[in-house]
Parts: C-alpha cells; sequence; structure tokens
C-alpha cells in the first residue's frame, strides 16, 4: 500500500472525522485513520468512551486474514465475591465495585503495533491532547446526557470538576470542555503507551481507584494484555461474516445473521416474526451462556445455534443500559479494514471520573453474575460477558466493516441492516435511514419483553406478533434502534458508506476521486464463498 491509497471512514463526531483525515494525510492507512477518530472519541464523548473504558476490533488484512483485537479489561485479583453477594443478589449497576481494569489504551497500542503506520499512534495522542487542552465544544449528545445524568454528576467530584464551567454551572451544548488533566495523561501515553499500565499514569489511576473504594490496584493494571486472536466466521448465503469471540457476544450476531438468511424469503410478516423470535432466542441463551473463556467452558455451539425459548421468559437484565458505545469503520484500497468498537458501557460508565487524571471510567464489571455456577460469575482476573460486537463481511463482490451502538440489541440492529449491505448496489445511507426495531426488555425500558418499533419497521396488520411479545411504536426514530457505522470496499475498488442517521456522526472520504484502482480479486477473496 502506498501514503496515497484511499480510504473511508465512518464515525459519529465531526472531531473524530477531522482527526482521521489528519492521519490520512500523514499518510496514515485505514486503521490509523481509525485510531485517530478513536482517541479523539474518548476526548470529546466522555459519557460514552473514554480511556477508561474497553474495546473490542476486528480487522482484515490485505491478504484476506481476519483477526480479533480483544482489549476487555479484568476483573481486580482481590475481588470479593462473598461481600458482593451479600449485599445484593446482583451486581451493582455504576459505582466502584463495577471497575473492571480499561482496556481500551492497551487496545490502540495492540492495533497500532500490527497494522498501523509507525508513529502514528504518538502524533495521534499528541494531537488529542491538544484538543483536550485547548478546549473541544460541548456537542449535543453530550448535553443531553448531561441533562438525563445530573444527578450522578453531582454525587462524584470528579465528573463535576469536568462537566461544570464558570461559578459550578452546568455546562451546554457549545460550551468549551476543557480537560488540562486528561491532556497530561494523553502526552505522556503519546510517549509511552504502556504507562497507562505500567508507570506513572498506572500508579496515579490506581491511587485514585482506591480512594474511590475499588479493589482495582497497580498490579491488576500492569497484569493486563490486549489479546490478537482468531475471529469467529460463518458462511451464510455467499458472504463471509466474522465476529470477535467470547467474552464477545459475536456468536449471537452470527446466530441472527443466520436466522436473517434463513427468513430473507419469506412474505411478512413472517419474515420479521421468524426474525424477532431467533433474536429472542440469542439473547436469552447470550444471558445463560456467554462468560469469559479463562474461566470457564463456554458453550459456543449454544450461543451460535441457541435454542427456541418455546414460550418460556428469557433473562432480564438487571438495569437498562444507556449510552453505550462508539463505533468507528474504516476500509482502505488496499483491503485493509477495522471495525473497532470502544465503550465506557452506560452512560458516564460507574459515574467516577478519576479527578487526577481526568479519566472517566467505565461499569463494565456490572454485566457480570452473582449466580453460583453461572459461566459469567465474576472472579479474580475474570472478564465480563461483553456487549461490544464489531462484524466483517466479505463475499465475491463486496468488502464490509460495521459496527453500532445499541448494547445487548447490537446484534438485532446488525442483523436488520449489513445483510442488506452485502449487494454492492444498495445505497448505504439508505439502508441506514431504514427504520428499525429491537426486543428486550428493561434494556429498552420496558417491564416485559417487548418489540419496541420505529414508524414502518413492522408490518400493521400485524400488530401482536410474536404473538406472546407486546409491540410498541417509537414516536420516531430512537437511539435504541442503534447507531451504525458502516464501510465498503467493492471488487472494482470502489469506496463507500454511511453514518447512522441517529447519530451525530459522517463519512470521511480521503484519495483521488471514485476510489483509486480495483483491489487483487486474485489474492483479496481467494477461498471466499461464492
Amino acid at each position: 500500500m502506498t501514503a496515497a491509497s484511499p480510504l473511508i471512514l465512518a464515525a459519529p463526531h465531526p472531531a473524530a472525522l477531522a482527526a482521521a483525515r489528519q492521519a490520512a494525510e500523514r499518510g496514515g492507512n485505514a486503521v490509523d485513520a481509525a485510531l485517530a477518530a478513536a482517541v479523539v472519541l474518548t476526548v470529546v464523548y466522555p459519557h460514552q468512551c473514554s480511556l477508561g473504558g474497553d474495546l473490542i476490533a476486528l480487522v482484515h488484512s490485505p491478504d484476506g486474514t481476519v483477526r480479533a483485537v480483544l482489549s476487555a479489561g479484568a476483573a481486580a485479583h482481590d475481588v470479593d465475591v462473598d461481600t458482593l453477594r451479600a449485599a445484593d443478589p446482583r451486581m451493582p449497576a455504576q459505582g466502584p465495585l463495577t471497575v473492571t481494569v480499561p482496556g481500551a489504551v492497551a487496545g490502540w497500542a495492540e492495533l497500532a503495533e500490527t497494522h498501523g503506520t509507525p508513529g502514528t499512534l504518538a502524533a495521534t495522542l499528541r494531537n488529542a491532547a491538544a484538543l483536550a487542552e485547548e478546549g473541544a465544544t460541548v456537542s449535543a449528545g453530550l448535553a443531553r446526557a448531561m441533562r438525563e445524568q445530573s444527578a450522578r454528576i453531582a454525587a462524584d467530584p470528579g465528573l463535576s470538576a469536568l462537566l461544570a464551567g464558570p461559578g459550578g454551572a452546568p455546562l451546554d451544548e457549545g460550551d468549551p470542555l476543557p480537560q488540562p488533566r486528561l491532556a497530561a495523561v494523553l502526552r505522556a501515553l503519546a510517549d509511552d503507551p504502556s504507562s497507562f499500565y505500567r508507570g506513572a499514569v498506572a500508579e496515579a489511576l490506581a491511587d485514585g481507584l482506591r480512594r474511590a473504594g475499588s479493589p482495582l490496584t497497580a498490579s491488576d493494571l500492569a497484569a493486563h494484555r490486549a489479546e490478537s486472536v482468531e475471529a469467529l466466521a460463518l458462511d451464510v448465503s455467499g458472504t463471509r461474516w466474522w465476529t470477535a469471540p467470547p467474552p464477545s457476544q459475536g456468536a449471537s450476531l452470527l446466530a441472527v445473521l443466520e436466522a436473517a438468511a434463513a427468513a430473507a424469503t419469506l412474505p411478512e410478516p413472517r419474515r420479521t416474526g421468524l426474525l424477532a423470535a431467533r433474536c429472542q432466542d440469542a439473547s436469552a441463551a447470550r444471558d445463560r451462556l456467554l462468560g469469559d473463556p479463562r474461566g470457564t467452558e463456554v458453550d459456543l455451539d449454544g450461543l451460535l445455534r441457541p435454542a427456541p425459548l418455546a414460550g418460556a421468559q428469557p433473562p432480564k437484565p438487571p438495569f437498562r443500559p444507556a449510552g453505550d458505545t462508539v463505533a468507528v469503520t474504516a476500509v482502505d484500497s488496499s483491503g485493509l479494514a477495522v471495525s473497532l468498537i470502544q465503550s465506557v458501557y452506560q452512560t458516564f460508565g460507574s459515574g467516577i471520573c478519576e479527578p487526577d487524571t481526568g479519566i472517566v471510567l467505565h461499569n463494565r464489571g456490572s454485566a457480570f453474575s452473582l449466580l453460583p455456577g453461572h459461566p459469567a460469575l465474576i472472579g479474580p482476573g475474570l472478564r465480563p460477558p461483553h456487549t461490544l460486537c464489531p462484524v466483517l463481511g466479505r463475499s465475491a463482490d463486496l468488502l464490509l466493516a460495521a459496527g453500532c451502538q445499541g448494547g445487548r440489541a447490537q446484534p438485532q440492529i446488525l442483523a436488520q441492516t449489513v445483510p442488506d449491505l452485502m449487494d454492492p448496489a444498495a445505497d448505504p445511507s439508505a439502508v441506514l435511514d431504514r427504520p428499525r426495531w429491537v426486543v428486550g426488555a428493561r434494556d429498552i425500558g420496558h417491564a416485559t419483553q417487548t418489540l419496541l418499533a420505529e414508524p414502518g419497521s413492522v408490518p400493521a396488520a400485524t400488530p401482536g406478533f410474536p404473538s406472546d411479545v407486546p409491540v410498541v411504536a417509537a414516536p420516531g426514530r430512537t437511539d435504541l434502534a442503534g447507531h451504525t457505522q458502516v464501510v465498503r470496499l467493492a471488487a472494482d475498488g470502489r469506496l463507500d458508506g454511511a453514518s447512522d442517521p441517529r447519530a451525530d456522526g459522517a463519512t470521511l472520504f480521503h484519495g483521488p476521486p471514485h476510489g483509486g484502482a480495483a483491489a487483487d480479486l486474485a489474492g483479496f477473496w481467494e477461498g471466499n464463498p461464492r
């Protein structure tokens, strides 16, 4: 690949697009551009992602191989399961006991070292530090999150300091968002990313966690390593799909992609009814079976081939996750593609911003179980089940990278979008603009299993399907239907993509018009099912 290789990127914030453009103009590839966007998002979107969150990514190399980068952090070595269980039969939703080791920075370093251009990550971190120092502005989404989470912000000194203006008044849309302490951390990471886990940044973060009441220590941070592992793969109707393995819910996505293919030829309302039912089955299987392979034997076949619920009620999540995730996708004309997802889980994560570093800490540990014998039972050094669910698809004609916000509903959202996007003639913007539905309970704000439907997503003549699940009409587009980011490389070299209209993002194209030369079909799509 040359420095002039065209690329396209989709991201949910203008500052992320600007950072990606800078990386591309420096000669960076698709991974460099995606990392630039991801780093800047931790400055401008502290309610959704942070240095204190996790990262899961998929990378398609120009030779056609696919790897998953898992940088999901573990529970503390000194976690006291009996004390947690004595306090409540379920994990707390927020607070210091929900903080696991943050994996995002190690994930960036792994992606940069394995697939990036030397020096680009350091330049990206310095640029992000300048943005944090000078003060990004408060976006509409951040302002909305601040209003909705005002009580949580007021309860934490670090969040209050981060999000209050002169005189302590809450910041509003368009206000400057200076973060000098975060800027100092980003500059330190530009010099040495490992200092987040084994250095001065790690020591400061561990001290702050201890003061907040977390059992995480400097030793826990030092033990973290990002993993580059084989991705899960499944061939469906001429497309090979890849997702991340456990503890990601990627297997559940493959299950519903297979169901979507099986339902594709059915007439409505049977098509939507079958897919909705299989989404329920996959969600229930995930809640029963998903855990960390480090601590348990995960029933992968049960996740990939979920048993029908047959009238049984699926498990209910203990709380409603909100805010969730940011996805960045990029592909260049060499065939290098990445779907990168990072998050603090709920809005503002644990509700803790470590004041000396300005880092918002995630609450990913709230996804652990306290039930004895459950695959997701919390334990020393174990990772919780993860909603982060990037996806790549490749056919004889197209390479696609996609990801979305949507928490536990990510497989459902992607199953309604990415199969149609594998048609080279499909307009990505039009596909993402279509109305969608999601099935859930507490996770979408309902007491019992409910199908929440954007207007036009469910056939009007069948208001009660599936028969045991009520349909509730949303007044319009809803964030619960996800924010999807998608990019594509066609066999003729054409690059295109789209950013979900439910979000505030866009796509960035960098390179000569028309996407440059065609990809090398002899090697790039070799062995792919046709």
